[in-house]
């Protein structure tokens, strides 16, 4: 596991054995757990942001509409 993006609101997570990401939105306790083409995809879509646009602002909100209707809730049992 490698983590390959982390700010105040989220963290990246790879896990390149596996070839996967592990997208955690920190504020709002939810998780998204990417593998196959779904990684792949992710992984082109962070590649098509410029490289003068790649802020903390910027890929937060990316990470934020990535998440929208997909991440499942981090349970704690």
């Amino acid at each position: 596991m490698n983590v390959v993006y982390n700010s105040e609101h989220y963290s990246v997570l790879a896990y390149p054995a596996q070839e996967s990401f592990e997208l955690v939105d920190k504020d709002a306790r939810r998780m998204l757990f990417l593998q196959g083409p779904y990684a792949h995809h992710f992984r082109a879509a962070i590649n098509d942001i410029p490289e003068d646009d790649r802020n903390e602002e910027t890929i937060d909100a990316f990470l934020d509409n990535y998440c929208a209707g997909e991440a499942r809730p981090i349970v704690f049992q």
